[in-house]
């Protein structure tokens, strides 16, 4: 038989077996649309007609195998009603049913990445042989949803239930070694031998040697347990799953009931019952918000691209200032593999930033990322230097000194004199206006900002900011570095502290009124981080660095008095006059001491609340819901004046600014999706509840407009 498509072909051989080829037209991967579906129906039906055919091979024309579903388009699908959505995930059931149970044995021969939708398209194949460079897995949780084309069905039969949990709850690409050690594969070979060792394997199901009928039916029969087995199974399983996932995140703990009666009932019971469960799933705020992230994600990343088309990547750059925040910087270049010189005035400063380069590559080492040889050439991509001579020669240099605008000002300007031209002068500032540093330059078309996030190897995100005079070529080029550095970066418009601080800031201006009213910060954080942030507005600060935020909180005011500046003094202003700067003296809104680990653990501070009831008197109780909104709405409507006044481009950019950046709770989806989950009319209603607090906490004209005509910020 033969079948050509648009997403896959099929061809028979002269001895009858027939391989069905992935390879969706006009793309550079293979993803589940509604189209190859279809197409899969098709060949799936001609194949179970035609009575020549003794065995068939799936593989792909494309480097990964299957990536997944086509989100874009399955969104569609979680906007049916229930019964409507059920049945679209019953017909995906039933092509992947018919598959496996065709009259024949079935490989698939895994080449690449075989993610979602891809990899239970394997798992319905009888037998899987697997390229050693190839990642497989269900990374459905991350998105809100569980596997729903058989993975809570098919996986816990072939590799165990407390396997199959790990998987589809943590939904991690799985290496071969892992995925063969877990009986997921049969089979793990060289990338290059992968379709011939699995004609190999089939031609060894034709020969007699494998029993592939034993196998369907021990996979396709309901699984038996004791019953103290799988108590002791799935007690386990809950606990550590459920402690992974945190209250906010409910699809892995469903995937695990569905699991958990799916392995007592008959294989078409059991889909059954994973349909019912995605269902309820995908019709829920986390899943939307999920979703909605990796549409973002993708939009953003997009973005990106269309500014780097034809750019000439940064062979060779550079940091002034080294110490923690440069030898990060420093880290991440060399170890994406752009040379790096590092620059400072102080001999005791190059070589903290080298130890803390050095250490980052021994951690790499330390978890088998990396070899002791691999991280010996990345350390030695980064140069130390106490003189210009070497910057002279470098394509684009990161500013990473003090943030105080006149010596920043300084360094850039003496900088510039000894850089080649067309080199690009970037300032990692975090607040500080790029138009205003420029105004020290002679070319400020070649300079813009790039607002790197503490600890560079661990925060996604970089802010490339377009000054006044910055043209668009600097912007392209600073875009292409933060792509080769591994960073998701978004291009904002200029102003005190441009996007992700801008909106930082009224957050901690809400905190500080609170605590101005009598609140406990130590509820405040506990009462935030049950919200779904990684820590609380004290705790934070305490990271971020009292000292920071006090010289950031200035500048805030300065450029927007109207709202981020405040009377008398506060916490923040009281804890800096006392060098009180949080983990890095010791000592903020809490104690610090360091662990076994040498990290420091955070302990409540008696001090630290004398001093705040010395400024603030006694405490006073407020109820969760007060606390959040009185931290939400100053952060929300300061995201919206952002896109309003197109500091931000995009309400996918923005949203992703705030994930990326400052770890807004991504069950939430961003504080523009969170708005349009509420409602902008119930938002801004919320809001004037507040309004005696001041002008953080009204809602702009346009955001009264957008609520009256019931319209929202995201259209997905």
């Amino acid at each position: 038989m033969k079948f050509e498509g648009n997403t896959l072909r099929v061809q028979t051989n002269e001895v009858g077996i027939a391989t069905l080829t992935l390879d969706l037209k006009d793309s550079s991967v293979n993803k589940f649309g509604s189209q190859a579906l279809a197409e899969l129906a098709q060949a799936v039906e001609l194949l179970q007609q035609d009575s020549s055919v003794k065995g068939l091979l799936i593989s792909s024309a494309k480097d990964a195998f299957v990536v997944g579903a086509d989100i874009t388009e399955f969104m569609g699908w979680f906007q049916l009603e229930e019964d409507a959505l059920a049945q679209k995930l019953r017909d995906a059931h039933n092509i992947f049913t018919s598959l496996s149970n065709l009259p024949f044995p079935t490989v698939a021969a895994v080449n690449g990445l075989a993610l979602g939708g891809g990899f239970e398209l394997c798992l319905a194949c009888d037998y899987r042989v697997m390229a050693d460079s190839a990642k497989v897995g269900l990374p459905e949780t991350q998105l809100g949803i569980y596997p729903g084309w058989g993975g809570t069905v098919r996986l816990p039969r072939l590799i165990g239930v407390d396997n199959a949990c790990e998987w589809i709850c943590g939904g991690q690409q799985k290496r071969s070694a892992d995925a063969m050690k877990d009986g997921a594969v049969d089979a793990v070979v060289a990338a290059a031998n992968v379709v011939s060792s699995a004609e190999h394997l089939l031609q060894q199901v034709l020969d007699g040697k494998l029993d592939y009928q034993a196998r369907r039916e021990r996979l396709q029969a309901a699984m038996e347990f004791s019953p103290i087995e799988k108590m002791m199974i799935f007690e386990s399983v809950r606990a550590v799953v459920g402690a992974k996932a945190g209250r906010h995140y409910p699809a892995p703990m469903e995937a695990i009931k569905s699991v958990e009666k799916g392995i007592f009932q008959t294989i078409d019971k059991a889909i059954e019952t994973e349909i019912k469960g995605f269902v309820k799933m995908a019709k829920s705020p986390v899943a939307r918000s999920l979703v909605g992230l990796f549409l973002n994600d993708q939009l953003v990343k997009k973005t990106a691209s269309k500014y780097t088309k034809g750019v000439e990547p940064v062979s060779h750059a550079a940091v002034l200032g080294a110490g923690i925040m440069g030898g990060g910087i420093a880290y991440q270049s060399a170890s994406k593999g752009t040379p790096i010189v590092m620059k400072d005035i102080r001999q005791e400063a190059l070589d903290l930033g080298m130890n803390e380069a050095s250490k980052l590559f021994g951690k790499q080492v330390e978890r088998g990322k990396l070899s002791s040889e691999k991280a010996m050439q990345g350390l030695g991509k980064i140069t130390p230097v106490l003189s210009y001579g070497e910057v002279s020669a470098v394509d684009l240099v990161v500013e990473a000194v003090v943030e105080n605008p006149k010596i920043k000002q300084s360094v850039l300007a003496e900088t510039e004199a000894q850089l080649k031209e067309g080199a690009i002068l970037a300032s990692n500032t975090s607040t500080i206006s790029i138009t205003h540093l420029a105004e020290a330059l002679k070319h400020p078309e070649n300079f813009c900002g790039m607002h790197f996030f503490n600890p560079v190897h661990r925060m996604p995100l970089v802010e490339v900011i377009r000054g006044e005079k910055t043209s668009e070529a600097t912007i392209a080029k600073t875009v292409a570095y933060a792509q080769a550095l591994g960073k998701t970066p978004i291009v904002v418009n200029d102003c005190p502290g441009f996007l992700v601080n801008r909106v930082l800031f009224p957050y901690f201006a809400g905190f500080s009124a609170l605590l101005k009213d009598g609140a406990d910060y130590q509820a405040v954080d506990k009462v935030m981080e049950r919200f779904g942030w990684p820590m609380g507005p004290a705790y934070l600060l305490d990271v971020v660095g009292i000292d920071t935020a006090y010289h950031a909180d200035q500048v805030m005011a300065d450029g927007f008095p109207d709202r981020m500046g405040h009377d008398g003094e506060n916490a923040i202003d009281r804890f800096y006059a006392l060098k009180r700067f949080g983990q890095k003296s010791g000592s903020g809104f809490y104690q610090y001491e360091a662990d076994r680990k040498g990290k420091p653990k955070k302990l409540a501070s008696a001090e630290a609340q004398e001093l705040i009831q010395s400024l603030h008197g006694e405490h006073q109780t407020f109820a969760d819901e007060e606390i959040i909104a009185r931290m939400m709405i100053p952060l929300c409507i300061e995201t919206a004046r952002c896109l309003e006044e197109n500091i931000v481009a995009s309400a996918a950019e923005a949203d992703m600014g705030l994930v990326y950046g400052i770890g807004f709770p991504p069950y939430l989806g961003g504080a523009l999706h969170y708005m349009d989950q509420m409602g902008l009319a119930a938002f801004c209603e919320m809001a004037d509840r507040f309004k005696h607090l001041g002008k953080l906490y009204e809602p702009t004209q346009a955001m009264r407009a957008m609520a009256a005509e019931q319209r929202t910020y995201h259209q997905y």
